[in-house]
């Protein structure tokens, strides 16, 4: 694992690679940015977007938080770091697609299922993650006998769902939608397998993309 100072040598080489007076990428995006898509991912140190996705700098605007979750349309005087980032990426940057990117062995969703956070009696993840409610309880509803594993993988990929749902709450979002200027996609990528799933706009079920 590397230490600071490894993460300082990292910078540094990037440094080298990209931001040389004769490189032309950054030449370019000095002077602001105006990527395609926004990828709505988590946390997780293991399913990095821009690794993933093999993407240049400035090709996709990303948001991380804790399972990949975005929270429906609320306007109110509360801090919303999701909402804003996804008003900047769709009315400034006006993005063409928004990917919701979720993942396998996700700690925020096996927390949902189990309800469990030990890190204080009022606690952010719990709040957070409830975001995610109606897709724990859809999954328990649908598969009560099956395995923790196999409900946690469910839910997974069902709130990847909601969140494209909860997108639609946006009106900036559902308009342009509707007017066919942005497309939303939902993306499952499985750890084990090293495959990635697409949410089928004709059935809603998730089918293998690579």
């Amino acid at each position: 694992m590397k230490d600071i100072e490894g993460f300082i040598s990292g910078f540094k080489r990037f440094q080298s690679n990209w931001l040389g007076s004769d490189k032309t990428l950054f030449s370019e995006l000095r002077k602001g940015q105006s990527p395609k898509a926004m990828l709505i991912g988590c946390s997780d140190s293991r399913v990095d977007p821009a690794i993933l996705t093999d993407c240049l700098p400035g090709e996709l605007f990303i948001v991380r938080n804790v399972a990949n979750l975005v929270p429906p349309c609320r306007p109110d005087d509360g801090h919303h770091g999701v909402s804003a980032a996804l008003e900047y990426a769709v009315c400034h940057l006006n993005v063409e697609h928004i990917i919701v990117m979720g993942h396998s062995q996700c700690g925020g969703i096996k927390g949902l299922m189990e309800g469990i956070c030990e890190c204080s009696q009022q606690s952010f993840i719990g709040s957070w993650v409830g975001i995610a409610q109606a897709a724990r309880e859809k999954v328990l509803k649908e598969l009560p006998h099956k395995p923790a594993e196999v409900q946690n993988h469910a839910c997974e990929k069902a709130a990847i769902l909601l969140s494209l749902e909860n997108l639609l709450s946006f009106p900036w979002v559902k308009e342009r939608v509707e007017k066919g200027t942005l497309a939303l996609h939902g993306w499952y990528f499985d750890l084990q397998s090293g495959t990635l799933s697409g949410v089928s706009q004709e059935t809603g079920n998730f089918t293998q993309l690579a």
